[in-house]
């Protein structure tokens, strides 16, 4: 079986993608950080952060884990602030421990987003895909969800069930 992880990028630890990754969660074993409940600085070139907990985080991501599920809500027709931040930190480790972020190739990358309805932007997972290229990770694709009167409908129970067959393999 892939161990993997799934990276909650919510601004609310108990909102409606925490919802969706728990489904996820009980459907692959995978296990699940919550980046709300991180220090993570922003990305800058003189590293000021380096005390934050994302060198940490990101160490043992790398070194314990083949698959990257990141799980964001849609917010302005993107990922989250937070996500961003994460996403703008590997960065850290293109420029300084470079032996970590080679650590990344070869490993499997996929998507959940979660909004109020099936109405996800297209190019939504081009930064997620494109960095997967970029990084020499494997996508392992993408699916939206949403949440309708405060619970999972049937359907995208079916979604998640499907992409956890596909990433857990």
């Amino acid at each position: 079986m892939n161990k993997g992880i799934i990276i909650l990028g919510s601004s609310r630890s108990n909102g409606d993608t925490s919802k969706v990754v728990s489904h996820l969660k009980n459907s692959t074993g995978f296990e699940v950080v919550d980046l709300h409940q991180k220090d993570i600085g922003f990305f800058d070139y003189d590293f000021k952060n380096e005390q934050d907990d994302f060198n940490f985080l990101f160490k043992g991501i790398v070194q314990n884990y083949e698959t990257i599920i990141f799980a964001t809500p849609v917010y302005w027709y993107t990922m989250s602030g937070v996500m961003k931040t994460f996403l703008d930190r590997i960065s850290d480790f293109l420029y300084k421990e470079k032996d970590f972020g080679r650590m990344l190739r070869g490993k499997n990358m996929g998507l959940i987003s979660c909004s109020n309805d099936d109405d996800r932007p297209e190019e939504f997972n081009l930064p997620f895909s494109r960095s997967a290229a970029y990084l020499g990770m494997n996508y392992v694709g993408d699916i939206h969800t949403w949440i309708k009167n405060d619970t999972l409908p049937m359907e995208v129970k079916e979604k998640i069930d499907a992409f956890a067959l596909r990433i857990k393999n």
